[in-house]
């Protein structure tokens, strides 16, 4: 990881916000870690369970340097260990496990952190009941599987306005597009319509000229190019209301799924969208074996999107192995399918440069 941040950029890979880099006792008391810019790191002492003199030290020359510390207080019992301390009065963040305490145990927590001047995090958070009980808690920041894993609720029904925008994506995987019926569509959507537009008239587009309505758009960029922008932009407003970091990673999965594909034999078109839209189940809060077959897809492709180990599935494993830090299983995928290790690196950087740009435009 280091290496990489040292050829691609930190502020690159984390889209110019601080990244929480996890360490050990020993590789903070080593020199290893001042090869990441300070101003963008943020050190996360992984077991802070045995502070030692030594431990002390090397945090104190860190802050010093311009680094940031987060306490990780997931292997300590909160009862045993109180976050008041001298490491802890020393950190800039104080990570709160909810998967090991309740309401009570971190309202003890956060008064103990009040005598800090650390931010609070919650981590370990996996479904939208605990997100906004994070929020009600006053936490600032949030951690968790929730970005990743959709909630799994039985009785859920996706919403018929949204059913209503799976239908142009429907639409769009037509060989031949129907051009009036797909703006009508469109059209009956004023926020998607707003967004569909912003898209186009963007740099990401490269046009030179200006557009005014869809069917002008399509006529002006050509359908394979509406089909792209159409389908970012529907992905945008499915979720609209979700966290505006579910969206980041969902466009980064796209574009680096369809940047990697030539690489594995895979058809980059769809790849793009196996990735844009493997988060779908999150933002809509439902289960992705209920909404998958929904969606224009080919069959392998739907069943890449609920997690069964078929060839198309191989990229977006790959990247969410990277996502949550399982280097084992980018190992494996990288030597059981002979790819190049600094290429799909190189495609997550330009991944997550267009994934920026494109939601500046939104």
């Amino acid at each position: 990881m280091l290496d990489n941040t040292v050829i691609f950029g930190l502020e690159k890979l984390t889209c110019g916000l601080p990244g929480f880099v996890k360490c050990t006792a020993e590789m903070l008391a080593g020199t290893l870690v001042e090869m990441l810019p300070p101003a963008m790191t943020v050190l996360e002492i992984v077991d802070p369970a045995d502070v030692s003199l030594e431990l002390m030290g090397a945090c104190r020359n860190l802050k010093a340097a311009g680094y940031r510390l987060a306490l990780d207080q997931s292997k300590c019992e909160p009862q045993a260990k109180p976050l008041v301390g001298p490491l802890a009065k020393m950190a800039d963040y104080l990570k709160v496990d909810f998967s090991r305490t309740n309401p009570r145990e971190r309202q003890t927590l956060r008064g103990q952190a009040s005598d800090t001047k650390a931010t609070l995090v919650a981590e370990k958070v996996e479904t939208q009941e605990q997100f906004a009980q994070a929020r009600d808690e006053g936490f600032t920041f949030v951690q968790g599987f929730y970005f990743c894993r959709p909630e799994l609720l039985k009785s859920r029904k996706v919403p018929a306005n949204k059913i209503s925008q799976i239908e142009i994506l429907q639409l769009l995987n037509d060989d031949t597009l129907d051009l009036r019926k797909l703006t009508q569509l469109v059209k009956r959507d004023a926020s998607l319509t707003y967004r569909l537009l912003r898209l186009i008239n963007s740099p990401v587009c490269a046009m030179q000229q200006e557009v005014y309505s869809v069917q002008a758009a399509l006529l002006a960029v050509g359908e394979e190019a509406f089909r792209r922008m159409a389908a970012v932009a529907i992905t945008s407003e499915l979720g609209a209301d979700r966290p505006p970091e579910l969206l980041r990673m969902a466009f980064v999965r796209g574009r680096f799924c369809e940047l990697a594909a030539r690489s594995c034999g895979l058809d980059c078109s769809e790849q793009y969208l196996l990735g844009l839209f493997s988060l779908l189940g999150v933002m809509l809060r439902t289960s992705m074996k209920e909404l998958a077959p929904m969606l224009p897809l080919r069959e392998g492709i739907r069943r890449a999107l609920m997690g069964e180990q078929v060839h198309e599935r191989i990229l977006l494993e790959w990247l969410e192995g990277y996502e949550r830090g399982n280097w084992e299983i980018c190992d494996s995928v990288v030597e059981n399918y002979r790819l190049d290790r600094e290429a799909l690196l190189c495609c997550f950087e330009g991944a997550v440069e267009w994934a920026e740009a494109s939601l500046h435009l939104i």
